[in-house]
């Protein structure tokens, strides 16, 4: 007897899968009147199961980054190296997390989002045990290069994962939650790192290298493969040559570079409060203003930036981060050195927001771990051409002409991200519209 043919159904391909999971949460959320139900239904509501276990394993992971905050501090005070090995080394792990982010972007294309993920925590912990027990200033310095590779290679595929799990109209909101629980970990962190210092100062790598494995055993348990898979005809092979191709990307990631450069050299801020003869450990009470107005406010900002243009905001945020370091050129007290941060950090929320919703916009689903590899690389970058070229100004010139230099540098990029937002407009179809955070596209 003849039987006809069984067609079966095409598999969904993620960005379905992630719609309809947004659309269960939303139906199965809770109901909480008033505004502030509205305001958290608008901020955290209707995101899959499996963007909050990303988001948790990145809360506990930065919560127990206490060797990686308090590593200058151990080479200064336990090992007691000069500040300049010690600033070496530092910038050596900054140079290592843009390198790891490469192959970091290509493997997770290539391979998938799980075995990035999952396979370069146990090197990290190794390494990170390997730094605290470290003799000689060799080791410490190539260890620091292997830790910051293997730490740089898992951020790609990361943000390529929640990218992938949560449907378009949510990403923005979905990344700046997970640059919210970054800083509220860091801030967990700067306590939880005191504390081990005073009692065990190895307790800070062990510590740091258990929840690297405890936060990636979650990621094994609970988050599935991602990836969109191989599709034929779409840029799901090769290498960076898509990417590095690509100019109105890399402009981006050139003047993402020199904008979070500007952030970095805070990192200059405890020269200046010596200059003006304040103790340097009150860098820490001003320090902590930038974290208080992130966690305070990170989260109302996909909202109110809705109807603005990403170029608009970002040359916002450039002028906002070079006001903020030009006034240090005037405080010296601490309280106005506190302002001063102020004023940058807002600068930084604006910025962030506004990368994240061009480099979704900019990159293509079979290539975002690249992509955003590419732009992890430059944006790591910037934690060690901040503090070197800033370090270079003040030992020269002094920290005023540094702060001068930062204002300059942030009317500049004001400019130029207004020149490149047509481009981007273009590609992206965010000319006239700003960030979008329910499915609607409004602009000025």
């Amino acid at each position: 007897m003849h039987r006809p043919p069984v067609t079966r159904p095409a598999a969904p391909r993620p960005e379905a899968l992630a719609a309809a999971a947004q659309d269960r949460a939303r139906d199965q959320g809770p109901a909480v009147g008033g505004p502030a139900g509205r305001w958290w239904r608008a901020t955290a509501g209707g995101l899959p199961p499996v963007f909050w276990y990303l988001w948790t394993a990145s809360l506990i992971n930065r919560a127990g980054a206490v060797a990686q905050l308090y590593l200058g501090v151990y080479l200064l005070s336990v090992r007691h190296f000069d500040a300049s090995y010690v600033g070496l080394v530092i910038g050596v792990g900054g140079i290592g997390t843009a390198l790891g982010a490469l192959p970091g972007g290509i493997a997770a294309d290539r391979w998938g989002r799980r075995p990035v993920l999952l396979g370069a925590a146990p090197p990290a912990a190794l390494t990170m045990l390997l730094l605290g027990g470290a003799g000689g200033p060799a080791a410490v310095l190539l260890l620091s290069l292997l830790l910051g590779v293997f730490l740089g290679a898992v951020r790609p595929a990361l943000t390529a994962a929640i990218i992938d799990v949560v449907a378009g109209p949510d990403r923005i909101r979905a990344l700046n939650l997970n640059y919210w629980a970054f800083n509220l970990g860091s801030a967990a962190a700067a306590l939880l790192a005191g504390l081990l210092a005073r009692i065990a100062p190895m307790l800070l790598f062990a510590t740091n290298a258990a929840v690297l494995l405890g936060s990636t055993l979650l990621l094994a348990l609970k988050v599935p493969e991602t990836g969109p898979g191989r599709v034929p005809g779409t840029a799901g092979g090769g290498g960076l040559g898509l990417v590095l191709r690509d100019r109105t990307f890399m402009v981006f990631v050139g003047l993402t570079l020199l904008g979070w450069t500007m952030i970095e050299t805070n990192k200059m801020l405890p020269a200046a409060l010596v200059a003006d003869g304040l103790d340097v450990t009150s860098y820490g009470q001003v320090i902590v203003v930038n974290m208080a107005l992130i966690v305070a406010g990170q989260l109302f900002l996909p909202n109110l930036l809705a109807r603005f243009r990403p170029d608009r905001v970002l040359a916002v945020s450039a002028l906002f981060a070079g006001a903020g370091f030009g006034l240090a050129a005037l405080a010296d007290t601490l309280w106005a050195y506190a302002l001063t941060v102020a004023v940058w950090t807002v600068g930084e929320m604006l910025m962030t927001l506004a990368n994240s919703t061009l480099t979704v916009a900019l990159s293509p689903p079979a290539a975002r771990g690249r992509y955003q590899g590419v732009f992890g690389s430059g944006l790591t970058g910037a934690m060690f051409l901040g503090p070197t070229l800033g370090g270079l100004v003040t030992q020269y010139l002094g920290t005023s002409a540094l702060w001068f230099g930062v204002l300059l540098l942030g009317l500049l990029l004001a400019g130029a991200h207004l020149l490149a937002g047509a481009a981007r407009s273009r590609r992206t179809g965010l000319g006239a519209a700003g960030v979008v955070v329910d499915g609607t596209t409004r602009g000025r």
